[in-house]
């Protein structure tokens, strides 16, 4: 048994005194070894900032029940730089501090970004689930934007905006608003990646009927967005579609469309996954109650609007491990590597 463990150290013995003898008679192979060990790790660090407000004690309605209240939450941004002290450029997420956990998106980008020397920014306002019908919450976004920039010294260029759900919306949302806007303070926006969120909002408001029509889903969902957009929009697509075409990046119904032609100065990289199969089984849903539908049909008009720089990526069932498929699965499945070298060909166009 003695015998046994002694050999069983042996072998770690030798190694301990091969590596002694090479530190005595290679001094400089290991210092340099050293060296780059620690600089590889400098090189992707990262400095992280955050701020946000107290919460403010209040809360909105949402919808038409007695308790169909939900609370304020933090204004406020999350900031991650790369050690490098030339930042190159700046990915921002316009993602909700309570429901998007301030960063769940964004902080997927870190290691990618702060590789390149990119910084990534996210930005919430004090409106819970915010779909930026104010103009008070793009302001308040456009705001803290500046601020950070001006504070931390970041470069406006190669600015990126990204996002899954409402914080892709969001973002369609902003960059029409500054586009309209006189504000003295503009992004120098090079590029927008769409990830599976709504565009047409006339077709999201049908879909919702529908789901409340034959009830086989949660609808919690489909009554809280109807509710914001009747309240906001003030009406439905049936009695004042104008304002649902205004307030959708594209429509279907718009035969102008010319919210499209906002963004056709952009790159555009797009993610869909259709996940046709998996809808029409556990929510009864058809190819016209799918993201991807908006998404494909903008990227068209905006083709025909003169954008030659766009790109469609479609996950197929095997891109997607996860077993629930939504919008924020989706942002989760998708390649950051790839995204970020798409990024970095972009700045230079």
């Amino acid at each position: 048994m003695h015998s046994t463990h002694q050999d069983a150290k042996t072998p770690y013995i030798k190694h301990c005194a091969k590596l002694e003898q090479t530190i005595m008679t290679k001094p400089f192979e290991v210092l340099f070894l050293l060296f780059l060990a620690i600089f590889s790790t400098e090189s992707f660090a990262q400095k992280m900032v955050e701020y946000y407000e107290p919460l403010k004690n209040d809360s909105i309605r949402v919808g038409k029940e007695e308790n169909d209240f939900l609370p304020f939450i933090q204004k406020g941004y999350t900031l991650m730089m790369p050690a490098s002290k030339r930042i190159k450029g700046v990915l921002i997420f316009l993602e909700d501090s309570k429901y998007d956990k301030k960063n769940r998106s964004s902080k997927q980008m870190y290691t990618y970004a702060s590789e390149k020397d990119f910084a990534v920014l996210s930005v919430s306002t004090q409106i819970p689930l915010d779909f930026y019908f104010s103009k008070s919450s793009m302001i308040s976004s456009h705001k803290l934007i500046r601020e950070v920039f001006d504070k931390y010294n970041l470069p406006n260029n190669n600015i990126f905006f990204l996002g899954a759900s409402l914080v892709g919306h969001r973002a369609m949302r902003y960059i029409k608003f500054m586009k309209q806007s006189d504000l003295k303070f503009q992004l120098k926006i090079k590029g927008i990646v769409i990830c599976n969120f709504t565009m047409d909002f006339t077709r999201k408001w049908y879909q919702h009927k529908r789901d409340i029509r034959i009830n086989r889903i949660d609808l919690w969902e489909p009554k809280f967005i109807n509710y914001l957009l009747e309240t906001n929009l003030e009406g439905t697509p049936k009695t004042i579609p104008e304002n649902y075409h205004n307030f959708s990046s594209y429509s279907y119904s718009d035969e102008k469309n010319e919210n499209v032609k906002i963004y056709k100065d952009y790159g555009v990289r797009a993610y869909i996954e259709p996940a046709i199969k998996y809808k029409l089984t556990n929510q009864l849903r058809t190819l016209y109650e799918n993201n991807s539908t908006d998404i494909v049909a903008f990227l068209a008009e905006l083709k025909l609007a003169g954008n030659e720089n766009t790109e469609l990526i479609v996950l197929q069932p095997d891109d997607n491990p996860f077993q629930k498929k939504n919008t924020q699965s989706t942002w989760d499945a998708t390649n950051k590597d790839e995204l970020m070298d798409w990024i970095i060909n972009q700045t230079k166009k």
